[in-house]
């Protein structure tokens, strides 16, 4: 889980042969920078999933909302995105089956993977959300099982794995490290985890006397996020142990 150009350079370094690109991870992910995506394609091997999400809160978006979401997802394509991660749902939990279905069309008129993201862990009915994101024509879903974190959701994984891994991809993400990445893949059944390896560096910036411009707390208050290389090779040896 990738938030910038140098993020990529150090999943790549240590070992990721795939990222999820975003912005603004600290609201969950947003969409990247059509000139970010760029160079990550031209100075990189990765296989880039760009997410595509224009707020922060939910999943329930406007026809405007999902106009933009549609433009910046063609954007994204035209200039080397690998795929997209995206999610649509309707005010109850479920999801939302036109604009899924005109995302996946888009997407596979690229000929490139079409990604559910964790839209699917506020769904209300797991199974039904599955059949609904394979009907679609859906390729992955970005799943913690419906839990906080996925190795509490394991359980879930492990029967959405049995009842649907023939006909979509699950990835499980969500507090996953090299502590927990081989017992992740043994209680669940999965065969691919998403981890943020996540670090801090520190702007001394964010601060002021009267200013502040900080997204954390504590000891990380004039700190900001990155991709940690040494936290990747851990998690990959862990992995492919």
């Amino acid at each position: 889980c990738a938030g910038s150009y140098q993020d990529c350079l150090a999943a790549q370094k240590m070992g990721a042969s795939r990222v999820e690109l975003n912005s603004a991870l600290s609201v969950g992910g947003l969409t990247p920078s059509v000139a970010v995506l760029r160079r990550v394609k031209k100075e990189t091997q990765l296989h880039v999933i760009c997410m595509v999400r224009p707020r922060g809160g939910g999943f329930c978006y406007d026809e405007q909302d999902v106009s933009i979401i549609m433009d910046e997802a063609k954007l994204l394509l035209e200039n080397g995105a690998d795929g997209i991660a995206f999610g649509f749902l309707k005010d109850d939990g479920s999801i939302a089956i036109e604009e899924t279905k005109a995302m996946v069309e888009l997407i596979h008129s690229y000929k490139k993977e079409a990604v559910f993201h964790r839209a699917f862990d506020v769904c209300k009915d797991p199974y039904k959300a599955m059949e609904d994101l394979i009907q679609c024509g859906v390729d992955r879903v970005l799943t913690s099982g419906l839990e906080a974190k996925a190795i509490d959701g394991a359980k879930l994984l492990h029967d959405l794995q049995s009842k649907y891994g023939d006909s979509i991809q699950i990835l499980a993400g969500s507090g996953i490290n090299a502590a927990n990445a081989k017992q992740m893949l043994e209680e669940s059944g999965l065969y691919q985890l998403h981890s943020s390896c996540k670090s801090y560096c520190s702007d001394p910036t964010t601060l002021s006397e009267k200013v502040s411009y900080a997204y954390l707390s504590g000891e990380h208050i004039c700190d900001y996020d990155v991709v940690d290389v040494h936290l990747v090779k851990s998690f990959v040896e862990a992995v492919e142990k």
